[in-house]
């Protein structure tokens, strides 16, 4: 703490004090931080809240006497002119001084310094605003209308001179001078409040037919949307309602702006405007001229509007109609955005056809099928040709239309790049066409292309459907025919092959069938020679048992003299020349064995044990194919009738299953480590040990040993 030294001194009026203040540094003893400290912001947060600097404020100034009055003015006059004299163009500066002369009472100074800033800038709307109302506010009605009377002339685009002028005149009961002023603004052909002030003007002088005279030369002036729609609202609210319909369709044809003539919420209120007066009908001939003018896609809005009116108002087919037209436009939207979306335009002619309307139908069909695929590759156009497809059987079922489903046969041939593909069903269906319109030989024209185009892309359904029409119409030469055209273009079908087999034994031609079957298993290459193998002794063994059950004659068939079954034998031991897959022995053994025409079970015992001694000739011995052989063995002696069974020969054969192990060799050499697996140990292969002799004697010396002989 500091100490001061005080003395004084003084005489007469007042008295002095003299403070000397002792300099003595403060000791601080103790410099830790305080445990609560206190931030710079909270100091003047409670410097604020505690008031501690107060504010200062201008005393009032009592003016007592006159002269004090006038040295006042004076002051102010002077300190409001240097103001100007400084700031000549600040207009703020004469709208405070022309203030301060009103709150005096000094009206002619006030004007005064009004006319001042007017000359200095008469664009400014504020300073004619603050004169006007200066003279309205102390009852100076002349003078105020003088004032708006000049700032109209001079400012006639600034609409509040005109309001205000014309209110005031209407406050003070002078309609007529009123009427004027709105006569002399409309001649500068002013914007929508404009007219709107006007017409209120004189609805509130209750003269509907000059309003609606205003209204006239506002839709004139402002030949607009929204001009028309405050025309029409009016009439309604006056409950002129066939003149507020006929504002609608004058905006119908009178808007000069197409898009407005055109606009959706015309449309929309023009049709509520209706329901609201019951005129239904009046409604949905509104809502659907829109609609089909315009289209759905650019009208949403008024198209949810119309289907509420119908769920309101409409029929049962009117609410059905609706909702049709709302899944044609959602239909619309989506082949818009993707046009090569085939499912959706599935989906929209199934919409068409289900309505009936077969103009739309067709329409909607030649839309679809003019949506190419871009891409010349078949797995792109298996959807697309449905639509095809579709459309003929549309035309021919629904339509009705011959030449129209021939057409359409035609034109999706073309469109078909069949260079690179072709499409059979479509060939096929387009000849059964022909066929049912009693054109046979169109037909075969039809199918002679699709083999021509077909054949050269290694297509074989052309013949197959082709070969099956003319078995349908009985035409056994020609199948005859297709069939070495056939077999010519692919001569490895080995189902080719058999199916002319068939053909010719369904028909009673053995001979034919055989002779088929001989060319067919002389063909140096097959694509499944197996199958072909199967069905020409499935076939042999069908003729053996009608031999045996005399549905054939012998020498009609050709057989040589001999057993039925001698040519099932000759076929199974060529077959076996070819191949000793297991399965031909097992089934050749099965035909001996089950089969007419077969030897029995000796001569299937026999096949039996000589397929077993040619697989155990075979490389590796075949184990696992001997294993399969042995049980089909096993399972045929079981099958047998029991005094017939001899299952101890093969039951001695059987193997023996082994676990081993093996070590794993990598691609690259490396050993990869052990694994499991199981093989097979014939009794045949076993290998007696090598001092079994031995074993043997010493257990025959044990033996005699316990008996006692020495």
């Amino acid at each position: 703490r500091a100490f001061a030294a005080m003395s004084t001194t003084g005489s007469g009026r007042g008295t002095e004090v003299e403070i000397k203040r002792v300099n003595k540094t403060a000791l601080v003893k103790n410099r830790a931080p305080a445990p609560i400290q206190i931030s710079a912001e909270q100091l003047l947060r409670e410097a604020k809240d505690r008031k501690i600097e107060l504010e200062h404020h201008v005393p009032r100034q009592q003016i007592t006497d006159t002269e004090e009055l006038v040295e006042y003015r004076m002051r102010r006059r002077k300190e409001y002119e240097d103001q100007i004299r400084m700031q000549r163009h600040h207009l703020g500066n004469y709208i405070k001084y022309a203030s301060w002369e009103e709150q005096q009472h000094e009206f002619e100074r006030a004007r005064s310094v009004y006319e001042r800033g007017v000359d200095v800038d008469y664009r400014n709307v504020s300073i004619w605003l603050k004169y006007s109302e200066m003279e309205m506010r102390n009852k100076f009605v002349n003078h105020a209308r003088n004032v708006y009377d000049r700032a109209v002339q001079l400012l006639p685009r600034v609409d509040q001179f005109w309001f205000k002028y014309s209110y005031m005149e209407e406050m003070l009961g002078n309609a007529k001078l009123a009427r004027q002023i709105y006569e002399r603004w409309m001649k500068w052909e002013p914007d929508d409040n404009a007219f709107g002030a006007y017409i209120k003007f004189e609805m509130r002088q209750n003269d509907a037919t000059a309003a609606r005279a205003i209204f006239e030369r506002y839709i004139d002036v402002h030949p607009t949307l929204r001009a028309y729609l405050k025309y029409a609202r009016w009439e309604e609210k006056q409950a002129q309602y066939p003149l507020c319909r006929q504002v609608f369709e004058r905006a119908l044809v009178e808007l000069p702006d197409e898009d407005e003539r055109n606009s959706e919420k015309l449309f929309i209120l023009f049709a509520q405007f209706e329901e609201r007066q019951l005129e239904h009908d009046r409604t949905r001939a509104i809502y659907k001229y829109a609609l089909d003018q315009l289209g759905r896609e650019k009208m949403p809005e008024l198209y949810q509007e119309f289907i509420t009116f119908e769920k309101k108002h409409g029929s049962k087919d009117g609410i059905e109609e609706v909702i049709v037209g709302k899944r044609r436009l959602q239909y619309e939207e989506s082949v818009a955005a993707q046009p090569h979306d085939y499912d959706a335009w599935f989906d929209y002619i199934r919409l068409e056809e289900a309505e009936g309307d077969i103009d739309r139908t067709r329409d909607v069909y030649e839309r679809a099928i003019a949506q190419v695929p871009p891409v010349p590759e078949k797995r792109f156009w298996r959807r697309y040709i449905y639509l095809w497809v579709n459309y003929a059987l549309f035309e021919e079922l629904i339509a009705e239309d011959v030449e129209q489903t021939r057409a359409v046969y035609k034109k999706c041939l073309a469109v078909i790049p069949h260079e690179e593909f072709s499409f059979t069903k479509i060939w096929v269906m387009y000849a059964h066409f022909e066929v049912r319109q009693r054109d046979v030989t169109a037909a075969r024209k039809v199918m002679g292309q699709a083999i021509g185009r077909c054949a050269k892309l290694g297509k074989e359904k052309p013949f197959k459907e082709y070969i099956h029409l003319e078995r349908q119409l009985g035409e056994v030469d020609r199948c005859r025919t297709l069939y070495t055209k056939y077999l010519e273009a692919v001569p490895t079908n080995c189902a080719a092959w058999g199916r002319f087999a068939a053909l010719e034994s369904a028909l009673g031609e053995t001979a034919r069938s055989r002779a088929v079957f001989e060319i067919a298993v002389n063909q140096p290459v097959l694509d499944m020679p197996e199958a072909l193998w199967k069905a020409y002794i499935d076939f042999e063994i069908e003729q053996a048992k009608a031999i045996i059950n005399g549905e054939a004659d012998e020498d009609e068939e050709g057989e040589a003299p001999g057993e039925p079954g001698d040519r099932v034998r000759e076929l199974y031991n060529r077959l076996l020349d070819r191949t000793k897959h297991v399965k031909v022995w097992v089934s050749f053994a099965s035909f001996e064995a089950s089969a007419p025409g077969g030897g029995g079970m000796e001569d299937a015992r026999s096949i039996f044990r000589k397929a077993y001694d040619a697989l155990k000739e075979e490389e590796g011995g075949m184990k696992d194919e001997r294993v399969l052989l042995l049980e089909a063995w096993r399972d045929l002696e079981k099958s047998q009738p029991r005094d017939k069974q001899e299952l101890g020969e093969v039951t001695k054969m059987m193997p023996r299953k082994l676990k081993k192990r093996r070590m794993v060799m990598g691609d690259d050499g490396e050993e990869q480590g052990w694994e499991e697996y199981y093989d097979y140990s014939f009794p045949d292969e076993e290998k007696a040990p090598v001092n079994l002799k031995i074993l043997e004697m010493a257990h025959m010396w044990k033996k005699r040993k316990a008996e006692g002989d020495p």
